[in-house]
């Protein structure tokens, strides 16, 4: 075991840096980086002052003079007419004055450290901001993870019993549904229903919390979170229990035909303690080993359009304005964080198989 744990853990710096190296490459191919983009918002906002500027011909009539000036610079197509020396300062404040491979290895050594710097955009730092966020993403996804699991693992075993009668058949429909609808979809759906968008108004619409939150006695306090928490938790479920009710139902089925359930079934023991002395033990197997994987993935990615339609200041949220405003610190920094943490939890998940199932031999599998 611990010759496994160590190779693992000997292969996640390398696969960390295989990670941010191909994204790294892949955002410098992308077209416009920060610095177009700044160079676009400047642009736009000298359009709008001469707009505003009565006898407009004569400042147009200005900047096409100064445009013609600098037809020459071709490295920033929004940058004609601005002086040279302000786009070479403006480089250098967004550290583009330095080629890719230098500036690659200078943020892969500032992350070894766990510097992120600070974001292209405010002067708050990469940690601070992400700390900002990190509440409402851990909100939705430990609460929705919870109830999927609390809900998917019961009703599994359930249909696993019953498998063909008519209450499998019934609520198969209800995986149907969660198969087919999206989570956002329904998100949406929950909005129009029950926070006021044309029959209901039981629940807010945007935020984590009330206004005047902090000054609310405890119970208030906790009221107030599960009643903001109840629709994007509830769109979260909805498309996430359908997998796992129906891993829950095959992983039971695949165990209840198997030899050793018949033989304790011949030896007289009842129903209730085949399944839960010997069947569940075996069957929860993949189904426990993977609540790290599946609590990291609806925290980080599923949570997305749910944060963007309830207007939850999340990771998902973070990281989606990273990557249309190039906040490349931002971007990068989130994804270091959350790909160590994911590789990291991969091997938990390996160690949690081993914790349920202690038959599991570590030592002789292959990484």
């Amino acid at each position: 075991m611990l010759a496994y744990i160590v190779r693992r853990v000997a292969l996640i710096p390398v696969t960390l840096f295989g990670i941010m190296l191909i994204n790294f490459a892949i955002a410098q191919l992308a077209p416009g980086g920060p610095v177009d983009l700044m160079i676009a918002r400047i642009e736009g906002s000298a359009v709008s002052a001469t707009q505003r500027v009565s006898g407009g011909g004569s400042e147009l009539a200005g900047a096409q003079s100064a445009a013609g000036e600098s037809r020459g610079n071709d490295l920033y197509r929004g940058a004609r007419g601005l002086n040279p020396a302000f786009i070479k300062e403006l480089r250098k404040q967004f550290g583009f004055d330095k080629p890719p491979a230098e500036r690659f290895w200078l943020m892969m050594g500032n992350y070894l450290r766990f510097d992120f710097g600070n974001s292209f955009y405010s002067d708050q730092s990469v940690i601070h901001i992400i700390l900002q966020r990190l509440p409402v993403s851990i909100s939705l996804g430990l609460w929705s993870t919870l109830i999927i699991y609390l809900v998917s693992i019961p009703l599994g075993i359930a249909k696993a019993t019953r498998d063909g009668s008519t209450f499998d058949i019934a609520t198969s429909w209800a995986v149907i549904v969660g198969y087919a609808v999206p989570g956002f979809l329904f998100a949406v759906f929950l909005i129009v229903i029950f926070a006021g968008g044309r029959y209901l108004d039981w629940f807010p619409l945007r935020g984590l919390t009330s206004q005047g939150w902090s000054h609310f006695s405890l119970m208030d306090k906790i009221g107030d979170y599960l009643w903001h928490m109840a629709l994007p938790v509830t769109a979260l479920v909805v498309g996430g229990f359908a997998g796992l009710t129906m891993l829950t139902k095959n992983c039971f089925l695949d165990e209840i035909n198997k030899q050793y359930v018949i033989t304790a079934r011949a030896k007289g023991l009842s129903e209730k303690r085949v399944l839960y002395g010997h069947v569940f033990r075996n069957a929860m197997l993949l189904i426990i080993a993977g609540f790290p994987s599946a609590f990291v993935g609806i925290l980080f990615t599923g949570a997305l359009l749910v944060e963007i339609i309830f207007s939850l200041n999340g990771i998902g949220l973070l990281g989606f304005q990273a990557v249309i405003n190039r906040d490349y610190p931002v971007m990068f920094g989130t994804l270091y964080m959350f790909s160590l943490l994911g590789l990291v939890l991969n091997l938990v998940s390996d160690l949690t198989y081993h914790l349920v199932d202690p038959r599991i031999d570590f030592e002789t599998r292959e990484v």
